[in-house]
C-alpha cells in the first residue's frame, strides 16, 4: 500500500557549548527515553532558519543563530504512513546556555532537555544514529543519513 501522506519536513539544531551537545526528549508524557537535537516541523511560507529559531525557543527557551546545514536525515514508522525528513543546521547560542527546567514547551511535547558531553553520549539513546559523529564533526560523519525506522 502506498502512503497518501507526504513526508513531513522538519529542522533541527546542532548546538555545542563547552563541548556539550543540547538534546531534548520530544515524546509526550515520557513515553520514550529517546533524545534528539531540538527542532521541529516547518511552517509553510517561513524560511528553514526562521522555523528553527522558533522551534528551539519553543522547546528550550534559548535563542540561537542558525549557520550552515550539516546533515539530512530521514526516518519513518514502518507500521504507518509517517515519514519525516530532518535538515540539521549548525547553530550558536545567543546568550547564556541556562536551561530553565520550569520552561514549558508550547506544544507540551518536550519532557527533558539537557547538555550532554561526547563521553555521555554513549549512555544516551539518540536518533539519528549519526548524531554524535555529526555534532563533533568526525571524519566519518555523513551529510546524508539514510532512512531509519523510528523507535520509541
Amino acid at each position: 500500500m502506498t502512503p497518501t501522506t507526504p513526508p513531513r519536513l522538519a529542522v533541527r539544531a546542532i548546538i555545542l557549548h563547552q563541548n556539550s551537545l543540547l538534546l531534548v526528549n520530544a515524546w509526550p508524557s515520557g513515553k520514550s527515553d529517546l533524545m534528539c537535537a531540538p527542532g521541529g516541523g516547518v511552517e509553510r511560507g517561513s524560511a528553514l532558519p526562521d522555523n528553527l529559531v522558533r522551534e528551539v525557543f519553543e522547546e528550550t527557551g534559548l535563542r540561537i543563530s542558525v549557520g550552515a546545514p550539516c546533515l539530512v536525515n530521514e526516518f519513518h514508522d514502518p507500521d504507518s504512513s509517517f515519514h519525516q525528513v530532518d535538515v540539521y543546521f549548525r547553530c550558536t547560542l545567543l546568550g547564556e546556555p541556562f536551561l530553565d527546567h520550569e520552561w514549558l514547551d508550547t506544544e507540551k511535547v518536550v519532557t527533558d532537555r539537557r547538555w550532554v558531553t561526547r563521553e555521555e553520549m554513549d549512555g544516551v539513546r539518540v536518533k539519528p544514529d549519526s548524531l554524535a559523529a555529526v555534532a563533533w564533526q568526525d571524519s566519518n560523519a555523513p551529510l546524508y543519513d539514510p532512512l531509519e525506522p523510528i523507535t520509541v
